[in-house]
């Protein structure tokens, strides 16, 4: 069974952790130099950042369900913005989270 916190009497499923590395991508790609460079090599940039190979690979996959709960709201509004992601669409995979909160865990 899954374990939860509780707090001020609520159950609360655990507070996702940000990853320092994954969120220091997304603000470093709000550089337009960096951000072309992404767009032409993506594989080059992330090796020059140390992130888990999971985080990777949501990056390979632009996978919003396993970015969304580990970097700032403001940095993945911009990357998915940058990706293309228009805003209903955007909307429409955050409200998603929203109904599965188990989308929103992670281990590590």
């Amino acid at each position: 069974m899954e374990k939860r916190l509780s707090f001020l009497g609520h159950l609360a499923y655990p507070a996702a952790m940000t990853d320092y590395w994954l969120s220091k991508l997304l603000f470093d790609l709000q550089s337009p130099q960096a951000a072309a460079e992404f767009k032409q090599n993506r594989a080059a940039v992330l090796d020059r950042y140390p992130l888990s190979p999971d985080a990777r690979k949501a990056v390979n996959e632009d996978d919003i369900t396993f970015i969304a709960p580990r970097v700032n709201a403001y940095l993945l509004r911009y990357y998915f913005s940058y990706l293309g992601m228009k805003d209903p669409a955007f909307i429409q995979h955050l409200r998603g989270l929203q109904k599965n909160p188990e989308d929103m865990q992670h281990h590590g």
